[in-house]
């Protein structure tokens, strides 16, 4: 079986992100065939077109990063019924300048986890908005809006809700299945 390496997305700088412990449970609950890498883009600065003649070498880095993998994974929070700055900033240098963005033909899927009833719904929805402009295949189901609760993801990414657990597994098995089909009909060019 074909095996896919996936660049994660933890839309939150903060290093206790409740997006960042569902992103460990996620990789631990991945099927096999799946490898992980985080694209970190906490040290680039604001994008502006200025850049684009030369961009600076931590963009360059950024967008190599994001080339060398066959999907991609966004974990993320809501700000204020939105994407967070730091995730916006990073898709806008990744897809900059034109004709060079990094997520075109890119099989994606969002999640993410927030304290509030409906679990990053909104960012989610706006995420998936740019993503679309992006050419960035999406898997638009199984949806995930997690409800975060104290002790759900204990500090080894150890999801302790069974039922939680279980779904997340699905929702992984779920994401595999779908870049399998994007890169069939959309192989990557060599």
């Amino acid at each position: 079986m074909t095996s896919y390496k996936v660049g994660y997305f933890v839309g939150s700088l903060a290093k206790q992100s409740i997006n960042r412990k569902l992103s460990k449970a996620l990789i631990g609950l991945a099927p096999e065939q799946l490898t992980f890498e985080e694209i970190g883009f906490g040290d680039l600065p604001l994008y502006s077109y200025d850049y684009d003649a030369d961009f600076p070498p931590v963009a360059r880095a950024f967008k190599d990063a994001i080339v060398s993998c066959d999907a991609l994974l966004f974990v993320t929070p809501e700000y204020n019924r939105s994407i967070p700055g730091g995730l916006k900033n990073a898709i806008d240098w990744a897809s900059r300048p034109y004709g060079t963005n990094a997520f075109t033909r890119k099989p994606s899927a969002v999640i993410g986890t927030s304290p509030g009833a409906i679990g990053t719904a909104i960012a989610q929805q706006q995420l998936r908005s740019v993503l679309g402009f992006c050419n960035a295949p999406q898997m638009n189901a199984p949806e995930a809006y997690i409800q975060f609760k104290e002790g759900m993801i204990n500090d080894e990414g150890e999801v302790t809700v069974e039922s939680t657990r279980e779904f997340l597994r699905g929702y992984m098995a779920e994401f595999h299945s779908f870049i399998a089909r994007v890169l069939s009909v959309l192989p990557r060019e060599a």
